[in-house]
């Protein structure tokens, strides 16, 4: 795959070596290309393999391991040196980048500093701009308010996701007390987001795919807790930890959120590529997307990672128009999934998919586009249209949109 880093490692400490081997193997955006245990052997097999990143553990010999580092920078300038250390001494940090290295972690590494590190490099490499591991998607799905179909977009766009034989997908059910994703998907989990936010610092990859349940096709779920009191051992760090190890080993994240936007959604809406806001065109909703993109506009790089879709379109003559709806939020709508009820009615009530139960029907094609859509759609729509932000404010009161829509 091209967005796949090739990595080779180094490091005389055979059980250190292989910690860190096991980290890497479960990304997916790591290719081991090669491993070392001996400092004098690594700069040849450097040169044979030319990989893109060359690791290297100095904690054995600190001096002959910098003069690794210096020796990769003139015979492989190609190769982005990454040390990594359990010493977090800064004259040793400066002597290791002064030698040349590009990034210095010190252990135990986190995952999230590992990928903050592979990020950089990668974003050096490619000039993207990202700042973020290439190869990985979160996508934040948000209702406007309780009912319009959050969960039903997040599963079936999950799903959709998966189908393409190149992606790894995860959903991860943040309505912690009343979600239901697993009755979408028809499963009886063994473990929940708990059980992985508890033990996260002690999952390596395997075991964290073992942690959660694989449905037929494909996407991988990380339900809400079992019990409504295990809520409280849930923070936002913890979510944050959990986001980065599933990023490290999934194409794709899709996040469905509750409708309190408590501290965890927020943590969610920070990491997402991508904020799906579900709403329907109805004075509610709308009233709500407009609260609602009021308040995002007010966060650093927020609005502009939102995408407005609308549900059940055409459900019935009585909805606001969609251009009422554009002019009175001051954002185009980005996608419409048709109203089909019936079909709806009858995925959820039998825990199927709608790619299984109705390949064929309008709705499931829709889903299918939507996910092609978020996979081609690399730049950022505006926060707002032009010259909207007075009209926003006049719309707030709840008068002025029942008017918009007449």
């Amino acid at each position: 795959m091209s967005n796949v880093l090739r990595l080779a490692l180094v490091d005389p400490d055979d059980t250190q070596r292989e910690s860190m081997k096991s980290m890497l193997l479960g990304m997916d955006m790591i290719w081991l290309e090669a491993e070392c245990s001996r400092y004098e052997f690594f700069g040849d097999v450097v040169a044979q393999t030319t990989p893109d990143i060359g690791l290297v553990c100095i904690d054995t010999d600190p001096e002959k391991a910098l003069e690794l580092v210096a020796q990769l920078g003139e015979a492989s300038p190609a190769c982005a040196v990454l040390v990594v250390s359990s010493s977090s001494d800064g004259n040793l940090i400066l002597q290791a980048l002064r030698a040349g290295a590009k990034e210095f972690l010190t252990r135990p590494v986190r995952i999230e500093d590992l990928l903050g590190a592979l990020g950089r490099i990668s974003e050096r490499r490619t000039g993207n701009g990202s700042g973020r591991p290439r190869g990985s998607q979160v996508i934040a799905v948000a209702g406007a308010t309780g009912g319009v179909g959050t969960t039903s977009v997040a599963v079936n766009l999950g799903c959709a996701l998966a189908a393409h034989e190149m992606n790894s997908v995860a959903l991860i059910d943040l309505d912690l007390c009343l979600g239901d994703a697993d009755v979408f998907l028809d499963t009886i989990p063994d473990y929940t987001l708990v059980d992985v936010a508890q033990n996260v610092t002690r999952l390596d990859f395997t075991l964290l795919k073992r942690s959660l349940t694989k449905h037929s096709s494909g996407l991988y779920l990380l339900p809400r807790p079992v019990q409504i009191e295990d809520v409280r051992l849930i923070g936002a760090e913890d979510l944050q930890r959990v986001i980065g190890l599933l990023k490290a080993t999934f194409t794709h994240l899709v996040l469905d959120l509750s409708k309190s936007f408590s501290n965890i959604d927020m943590m969610a809406l920070e990491m997402a590529n991508h904020i799906l806001l579900v709403t329907q065109l109805d004075l509610p909703c709308l009233r709500n997307v407009v609260r609602l993109m009021m308040s995002f506009g007010e966060m650093d790089n927020m609005a502009g990672k939102v995408r407005i879709v609308v549900n059940r379109a055409g459900l019935e003559q009585g909805q606001i128009t969609l251009k009422k709806a554009e002019e009175t939020i001051g954002k185009e709508i980005f996608w419409q999934l048709p109203n089909d009820y019936r079909t709806m009615v009858e995925v959820r009530n039998n825990g199927v998919p709608l790619l299984e139960q109705a390949p064929k029907t309008a709705i499931t094609q829709s889903v299918v586009g939507l996910a092609r859509a978020l996979a081609s759609d690399e730049k950022a729509l505006p926060a707002e249209a032009p010259g909207k932000r007075s009209v926003l404010e006049r719309l707030f009161s709840f008068g002025a949109v029942k008017r918009a829509g007449r």
